[in-house]
């Protein structure tokens, strides 16, 4: 199968596994097979005590847009597959932050919607300076339902609100100075090698402790409250399924301003 052909590059080297997702014609929108080669990937790293290490990545230039849109139009008005799909969404952020494995995201391009909830589910985040970071579902009549949480922890709710209610894009230093990247490089290159630099770190470390100090971190409370995931997902259907959805998504596609915003 040719790599065009495989929604998700795996590839492992001394304890560090690279997952590059790689649908680049579309800046590796997530769609259902990549979904598949993901859930199919963290359930596999759970017990894989071989692995210490985890990077994620796009392929072609770019981190990942988030959520197909071609597929939410499609589904249209059915709420319950909306649900589904948020649900399972927000269940994928967790399992990465839940991984006894270091998780480092490494961004070059476009890290928006579901992209950036990958983003701050990671343990550390790394971005070349041509990064671009946002929140953008408003503007399409959507809710950034499930990755709201995942900003808060990373930025605090004040940063993650402006960042969420705005729906504009964030450079790559803006984004270093609201806490959302850990550092940022000059270019793919400098990325490479910071990468490398914090791969050597946390190996440095003795993978036991690092698992126990993960377990510990997130024993200081949970990311996503009690009940958060359904409601989230319950307001992304209804709004996925409504009129300003297909208004949002049809703009986007015909790459117009939204009638809420004509004038």
């Amino acid at each position: 199968m040719a790599d065009d052909d495989t929604p998700l590059l795996v590839t492992r080297e001394a304890g560090v596994l690279h997952a590059r997702l790689n649908r680049p014609a579309r800046r590796n929108a997530l769609d259902q097979a990549l979904f598949a080669a993901l859930d199919a990937l963290l359930a596999g790293l759970r017990d894989d005590t071989a692995t210490r290490v985890v990077v994620l990545s796009g392929a072609g230039g770019h981190f990942c847009a988030g959520l197909d849109l071609a597929e939410v139009g499609a589904t249209g008005a059915d709420l319950e597959a909306q649900q589904a799909r948020n649900r399972a969404i927000g269940a994928r952020f967790q399992a990465i932050s839940d991984l006894p494995q270091v998780v480092i995201a490494a961004v070059e391009g476009s890290a928006f919607a579901g992209g950036l909830g990958f983003v701050c589910a990671a343990d550390i985040a790394l971005s070349s300076a041509d990064a671009r970071f946002a929140a953008p579902e408003v503007r399409r009549g959507l809710v950034p339902a499930q990755i709201l949480p995942w900003l808060v922890r990373r930025m605090g709710r004040s940063q993650a609100a402006l960042m969420c209610l705005r729906g504009a894009v964030l450079d790559a230093p803006g984004a270093a100075s609201a806490g959302l990247v850990h550092g940022v490089a000059a270019d793919a290159a400098g990325l490479e090698a910071m990468v490398r630099d914090a791969v050597a770190d946390i190996l440095a470390g003795a993978p036991g402790a690092l698992a126990e100090t993960k377990g510990l971190i997130a024993a200081l409370g949970p990311t996503v409250p009690a009940g958060y995931a359904e409601a989230g997902a319950a307001a992304f259907g209804r709004m996925a399924a409504g009129p300003e959805a297909a208004e949002g998504i049809a703009s986007f596609r015909e790459k117009r301003r939204p009638g809420w915003a004509a004038g």
